[in-house]
């Protein structure tokens, strides 16, 4: 909806163009930007989980529960945006609200994803200040380089995310010559118990800044956030085209330091700390039949080693075999932000490949998404189906397959099967 208003303008500097020599008359308010703008969608989503009663972090979540095979989800979903334009101004607002049903009982989500005020006093700066989602990074299911948002879900890295409340700006500068445009974005995303409790601890002011410059055919962002909530990092991103249909990406950041919860054999947990560099390189490509395949090979500098991982998950066997409660809860607290995190580990690989309309079978969709862990040999496959053939209503049906050997990322997980049918109408 919102790539539409943008096209606007250019749609409208074609149309004088073509028609300029034409006895032609339209109503210009036709392309005007309309001052209050709305929508958003309703989603209906049911879930099958086949649970893996033997993969440790089930067993972590179960040992005080009836055991169960497997179980269904129900979820309904609504969100809403709405844009407000008066002069040099504009407010967006994005808020989402769902009510989840399964084993455990229903419970409800209610968030402001977003709610900003946005000045342009010209068409070099601009101003913010509220609840913004930003996008650091060029990476399509992975992003290092995102020091001031929330990470992605991997398996739906186009899933909207809840924003933080900051104060920036951005100014930006065209040039003739190599260096085609410069633009500089600082920014402050503050932290209380009140404000962005969840973007770190502490009173901080968290000051952060990017700075974009488009250097021939090649977007190169500069990226640094200061030490507050979180440790000090810094970076940089890059993409370019190198054809009509074949672009590549990375993203590069050095964390100054980074902590990970350690479980040696006896149970103990150790925090260890220590300096990281994290990077991916990726690259996007669109054949003449309308295949596109992404790859993204990820390194995540402070994520769990091999070892590491096995040692915490067969500690989880053993305290499950004994019956030591004590220890599988204080383990259960530290999984949390540990190995049951996606993507805990060291290096990761992302393949997706989607066919628009295969056999012209017009509005279908197939793809089938690949995540594998190459420091244990585990993956996640996902085929997916995707239709859009009824107006402005979105079908998604999607398989998720887990596998690995015992003592592995993936193999280890909860649920090693799970499927997904989603029903989503957009106003």
């Amino acid at each position: 909806m919102w790539g539409a208003r943008l096209l606007t303008p250019c749609l409208l500097a074609v149309a004088v163009s073509a028609f300029a020599q034409d006895d032609y008359h339209f109503d210009i308010s036709q392309f005007e930007k309309k001052a209050i703008e709305f929508g958003g969608y309703a989603e209906l989503r049911g879930e099958r989980f086949t649970l893996n009663p033997d993969a440790a972090l089930y067993q972590l979540n179960f040992f005080d529960q009836p055991p169960i095979a497997d179980f269904n989800r129900g979820t309904g979903a609504l969100q809403i945006e709405a844009l407000y334009r008066r002069g040099i101004g504009n407010f967006r607002f994005v808020g989402f609200g769902a009510y989840t049903n399964d084993y455990s009982g229903g419970a409800d989500n209610t968030r402001v994803y977003e709610a900003y005020l946005t000045l342009a006093p010209s068409d070099r700066a601009t101003y913010d200040l509220g609840k913004k989602t930003l996008s650091w990074g060029k990476g399509y299911a992975f992003n290092p380089a995102g020091f001031v948002q929330r990470m992605k879900d991997p398996n739906d890295p186009e899933l909207a995310r809840e924003g933080f409340v900051i104060a920036g700006g951005n100014v930006i500068r065209s040039f003739d010559g190599p260096l085609k445009t410069v633009a500089f974005t600082p920014l402050i995303v503050p932290t209380s118990d009140n404000v962005n409790e969840d973007f770190g601890p502490g009173d901080h002011i968290n000051p952060a800044a990017k700075l974009t410059l488009l250097y021939r055919d090649i977007d190169i962002d500069l990226l640094v956030l200061g030490a507050g909530a979180r440790t000090a990092r810094y970076g940089f991103d890059f993409s370019r085209n190198l054809g009509t249909n074949v672009e590549i990406h990375g993203e590069w950041a050095h964390l100054t330091a980074t902590t990970r919860p350690v479980v040696n054999a006896a149970g103990t947990v150790t925090a260890v700390t220590q300096s990281a560099n994290t990077y991916l390189l990726g690259a996007r490509y669109l054949t003449a039949t309308e295949l596109t395949a992404i790859a993204e090979y990820y390194y995540n500098g402070g994520g769990y080693t091999e070892d590491e991982a096995r040692i915490f998950f067969q500690t989880i066997h053993d305290a499950y075999a004994a019956g030591n409660t004590t220890l599988l809860d204080r383990l259960r607290t530290t999984a949390q932000t540990a190995l049951a995190r996606p993507n805990p580990m060291r290096r990761y690989l992302y393949l997706r490949l989607s066919q628009k309309d295969p056999f012209d079978l017009l509005y279908f969709t197939p793809s089938l998404a690949v995540i594998a862990n190459l420091d244990d040999g585990s993956r996640s496959v996902s085929p997916e189906l995707l239709y859009t053939g009824m107006t402005n209503l979105e079908l998604r049906l999607r398989l998720f397959f887990l596998s690995g050997d015992r003592l592995t990322d993936f193999g280890e997980r909860q649920n090693n099967r799970r499927i997904e049918l989603r029903a989503r109408y957009y106003f």
